[in-house]
């Protein structure tokens, strides 16, 4: 059982969220989207949001500045936070505007918020739960993505709501986080995506 949830807490990690959630516009969109307006965003994205990451992860290893890729205390996520939230604001300013894409652009306007937001409550020493802030931030778009445009992805949906379930239990079961820091981290995923709605639903 704790293979299998430590296993979940990887596939899941945040660190997937940005590219995740740009996927699946592509994937669920009726709207016609060229190859190279794909490429445009899918590509930079993943770098800027996966593979750059990964690289400053090592970097802050070898310094001893983290010692865990789940950043186990508050400590650890302050750099890891603002390194995230830099590498978010690069996809707005410099990758979005080129390749337009309106729902793309306030995700990752959510996505901001939260992760600053986050980072905010580690000031006042309050940790949340970064795989439930990017689950939540993500199962919000979903949903939004199927009124804005009108279409059925119940299937998507509920997968992506069994498998929130299974990062919180996770999370709980590896004492990662008390269920308070779960909850937040849920909450700051959604709302901060509910937020956005206004300005694109």
């Amino acid at each position: 059982m704790k293979l299998f949830l430590k296993i979940i807490s990887y596939i899941f990690h945040p660190l997937c969220i940005p590219f995740a959630g740009t996927v699946t516009y592509f994937i669920v969109t009726p709207k016609y989207s060229p190859l190279e307006l794909q490429s445009g965003n899918v590509l930079p994205i993943f770098i800027l949001t996966v593979i750059i990451p990964i690289i400053s992860f090592f970097i802050l290893r070898n310094l001893g500045i983290v010692s865990s890729v789940f950043l186990p205390n508050r400590k650890e996520r302050k750099y890891p936070l603002m390194i995230s939230i830099l590498l978010l604001c690069m996809v707005l300013l410099k990758v979005i505007p080129n390749n337009y894409v309106v729902e793309i652009y306030f995700y990752f306007v959510g996505l901001i918020t939260a992760s600053f937001a986050s980072l905010l409550l580690l000031f006042f020493k309050l940790k949340t739960s970064l795989h439930l802030m990017g689950m939540g931030s993500l199962l919000m778009f979903i949903i939004a993505l199927s009124i804005h445009f009108e279409i059925n992805i119940t299937i998507a949906i509920s997968f992506w709501i069994l498998a929130t379930g299974l990062v919180a239990t996770s999370r709980l079961y590896l004492n990662a986080h008390s269920r308070g820091e779960v909850l937040v981290g849920l909450l700051l995923g959604i709302v901060s995506q509910l937020l956005t709605l206004k300005f694109w639903l």
